[in-house]
């Protein structure tokens, strides 16, 4: 397994292109969970020096998509379904602080129009799955960003490479939470100011969610 080489930049452009590489590889379903991910290996391929990508994988371990096992052996990050259902839990309150937010605000009506542009990205089930992970996450990512919260956003996005680990636990077989008529009622809630009712969706879209994020394929 290798990651096209990169050609020659500047140091801290290197560093960058780097984490992107690793990064873009561990999302794509490349490297899977579990998967090891050794310095040389990575350098080679890369075409940097093992500093370079020692830099990368120190940063992805920030993100939560690397963890380190026996010896500091690091490998792509997996989660625990006790792991997955907290992470959901956390979101749930994050995303149902923005709904409050953005359902007290006078821009209620522009945040709105913006959710419903989001919601329009959300792909189809015949769709590359990558491009469907990237969608979901941007529409639960401008659902906080218009809550108008920069902290909020701040800590939902230091959670996302856990998303996405929890996502690629189980691959395309979760495709059907990122549906669009999944995430359609939250906004519909929001326009009518309604905060009881869009609070419960968020509420239960993350515990469905959790539930089925925390199996197993086979289980499912």
């Amino acid at each position: 397994m290798s990651i096209e080489p990169l050609a020659s930049l500047d140091r801290s452009t290197l560093r960058e292109r780097a984490l992107e590489s690793v990064r873009s590889a561990i999302i794509s379903g490349q490297y899977r969970p579990g998967d090891h991910l050794g310095e040389v290996e990575l350098a080679n391929s890369l075409g940097v020096s093992r500093g370079t990508v020692r830099e990368a994988l120190r940063h992805l371990q920030q993100e939560g998509l690397v963890t380190a096992g026996n010896r500091g052996m690091l490998r792509v990050n997996s989660l625990t379904p006790t792991e997955v259902r907290e992470l959901f839990q956390v979101r749930a309150a994050l995303e149902g602080m923005a709904v409050r937010e953005i359902i007290s605000s006078p821009r209620r009506e522009a945040a709105v129009a913006a959710l419903r542009t989001a919601l329009q990205e959300l792909r189809d089930e015949d769709e590359d799955f990558r491009a469907r992970i990237d969608a979901d996450l941007a529409f639960h990512h401008e659902l906080c960003r218009q809550a108008g919260n920069s902290m909020l956003v701040e800590a939902w996005r230091h959670l996302e490479g856990r998303m996405r680990v929890a996502i690629l636990n189980g691959a395309a077989w979760q495709s059907p939470m990122m549906a669009r008529d999944r995430h359609a009622p939250i906004v519909d809630a929001i326009e009518r100011a309604d905060l009881t009712a869009a609070l419960h969706v968020v509420e239960e879209h993350m515990a469905s969610a959790a539930e089925r994020f925390a199996q197993s394929p086979e289980s499912a």
